[in-house]
């Protein structure tokens, strides 16, 4: 599985600016009701919260990767957000982060969002995809960088 086929164009956003870890997750939140309408952006936003406190899902070397769970989601979706500045998000080795890989996964299946969340670690491991993503200015150039990947 590659993180193209979870994502499209207008689900990538590149040198956003914001300050908080609310904030972001609140961004992530209307730009997936924008993708996904028939999800509340509310509920959205519950599902990531949630899930954050359970635990940061900050990964670390200024990786996030922000899921829920989601009872109307039909597949899982990813929004891929590159942040101008870091953020503190509490992640794991304290660093703050700036590529932030949401999901919204399907409630209920388990294995398919444990795969998911493999693939996209796995290709977050890459030091050079990263280095790509980080200096994508446009949407448009960070599609492609995801587009492009082996």
């Amino acid at each position: 599985m590659k993180l193209s086929s979870l994502t499209s164009q207008d689900c990538s956003k590149a040198a956003v600016l914001f300050n908080s870890k609310k904030r972001i997750l609140e961004f992530i939140s209307e730009l997936a009701h924008e993708q996904l309408p028939h999800l509340s952006q509310q509920d959205i936003l519950n599902a990531l919260l949630n899930r954050e406190k359970l635990g940061s899902t900050g990964i670390g070397r200024g990786i996030a990767i922000p899921h829920g769970r989601m009872s109307g989601a039909d597949k899982p979706h990813a929004f891929i957000i590159v942040s101008e500045s870091p953020i503190n998000f509490d992640a794991i080795d304290n660093r703050p982060v700036d590529i932030f890989v949401a999901l919204i996964v399907p409630d209920g299946d388990c294995q398919l969002h444990l795969k998911t969340l493999s693939t996209i670690a796995d290709r977050l491991k890459d030091k050079e995809f990263c280095k790509q993503l980080r200096s994508a200015k446009t949407d448009q150039e960070l599609f492609q960088v995801i587009a492009s990947e082996a």
